[in-house]
């Protein structure tokens, strides 16, 4: 297993390992958001501007397959990096084949094989870093430490930043320039991103994230079979599984964003401006301008809720993200009933969807990642990682899929079937939260307790693992 010796914090403020995993993700978040705001547009795009053509729903179901393969890999990069390689080179191996898959997109000729042969390769390269850099996070802090929440909201605003970036930038150059710049100016910003964790990560992350020595790898092999699960850990993993089903509702909403809420504005919202008509791409901007307004906000009133003892649990913040991006749907059915008597719908509709469902995901995401370190035992720690990203696989995979029927039932119907999903799963979920907390055990306590024992520890943590 990998070594996961937290590096040595201060009293106060964060790590500064933070702020360099901050900034790596914001560079690779650059990368994954650019080619994500152009890939339905340029797979519908007239052949003779470059693209290729493709019906809507085939478009659709290519980026739910794509989006869906990116957070299914994780489960096999984050088992590699916990038992072989360490958190730290599958990081560095994630960040070049991502880097290289966006430069063989960017690639002259508007080739098939090359267009899913750069797929494949940020498929492959995300299953290596997107576990592990999260759980690199995790690393920095010690048992009980109130900082880690904070940590990944602080983290989750980097994703957001390399988010903005991305359609300010590789939105403009592929929509304005031509689809390959974009895609190279994605691949630019990976690159940037695997310079500033090689320069830094040796003097800025102590040994966290290193690989497993050969002697640990081959103790941690022989004992492995031997080793049972404390009915604590069983609990934990179960409420992990548990929130990962209802993730899956909230992600197969909210990537609609990418998929058929860009094609939706590219098509029917009136994007003038004061005579300027807002590219389609920056609208994949909205969303991280939103986090980053918001993310503080949000920090700041966790942890003032948390002073006077009414912090929610985790199952119930996850709730209200549900109920928030259920609520967000409802502005798409405003925007969908104008579109059918206007001929185009006013753009405030569909900022105000995005609006609230950046609420919801800053009550769900950030706090899911968190979730995951403070539940999964140590050993298994990238892995579980992985396994929680499969939600998003499953949900990615499921919004193309619920994406391609708006050409069948029309917008209105399939923005009413989300509304209503969501919102009754955000239901079941509240219900279910005070069950979920008791079988957490305190692991989401904020007050340093009693250190567990090597087989309770929470991941990321323990000084050996």
């Amino acid at each position: 297993m990998a070594s996961t010796a937290t590096a040595p914090t201060p009293a106060k403020g964060h790590p500064k390992g933070l702020y360099l995993l901050f900034t790596t993700e914001m560079w690779e978040r650059m990368s994954y958001y650019g080619m994500r705001a152009l890939l339905v547009l340029y797979m519908v795009g007239a052949t003779d501007k470059g693209g290729f053509g493709w019906s809507q729903s085939k478009a659709l179901q290519i980026f739910g397959i794509y989006t869906g393969l990116v957070y299914a890999t994780p489960v096999i990069g984050g088992f590699l990096a916990d038992r072989y390689l360490g958190q730290r080179l599958s990081v560095t191996l994630g960040g070049i084949l991502m880097m290289l898959g966006q430069f063989v997109l960017a690639m002259p000729g508007n080739s098939e094989a090359l267009f899913f042969g750069g797929l494949g390769l940020l498929v492959v390269g995300n299953g290596f870093f997107k576990p592990n850099i999260s759980t690199m996070v995790g690393g920095l802090y010690a048992p009980g430490d109130a900082r880690r929440d904070g940590a990944f909201t602080i983290f989750y605003i980097g994703i957001n930043v390399g988010a903005f970036l991305a359609s300010a930038v590789c939105g403009t150059l592929g929509e304005k320039f031509g689809w390959g710049w974009g895609f190279g100016s994605a691949g630019v910003g990976m690159a940037l991103g695997v310079l500033v964790f090689l320069a830094f990560g040796k003097r800025l992350l102590g040994d966290v994230g290193l690989a497993p020595k050969p002697v640990e790898r081959k103790v941690g092999a022989a004992a492995a079979p031997k080793v049972a699960l404390s009915r604590q850990e069983k609990d934990r993993v179960i409420v992990i599984l548990v929130l990962a089903l209802f993730v899956v509702f909230f992600w197969a909403a909210f990537e609609q964003a990418g998929g058929l809420m860009n094609l939706y504005t590219d098509a029917k919202v009136d994007r003038g401006v004061f005579g300027f008509e807002v590219p389609t791409t920056w609208f994949q901007a909205v969303n991280p301008l939103f986090i980053m307004l918001l993310g503080p906000i949000f920090a700041e009133m966790w942890t003032g809720m948390g002073r006077k003892g009414k912090d929610p649990s985790i199952p119930a913040k996850m709730a209200m993200g549900l109920l928030l991006v259920s609520f967000g749907f409802v502005f798409m059915l405003g925007a969908s009933k104008q579109t059918e008597t206007a001929g185009k719908a006013a753009l405030m509709w569909v900022v105000a969807a995005y609006f609230f469902h950046t609420a919801g995901e800053l009550c769900l995401s950030p706090v899911g990642l968190s979730m995951v370190t403070k539940l999964a035992p140590t050993r298994y720690a990238s892995l579980l990682m992985g396994v929680w990203f499969i939600a998003n696989a499953v949900a990615n995979y499921l919004a193309g899929l619920i994406g391609g029927y708006a050409e069948k039932l029309g917008e209105f119907n399939l923005f009413m079937a989300i509304t209503v999903a969501t919102a009754v799963a955000g239901a079941v979920l509240l219900g279910l939260a005070p069950v979920l907390k008791r079988m957490m055990h305190g692991a989401d306590a904020t007050t340093p307790v009693a250190q567990p024992t090597s087989s309770e520890a929470s991941p990321g943590l323990s000084p050996s693992a």
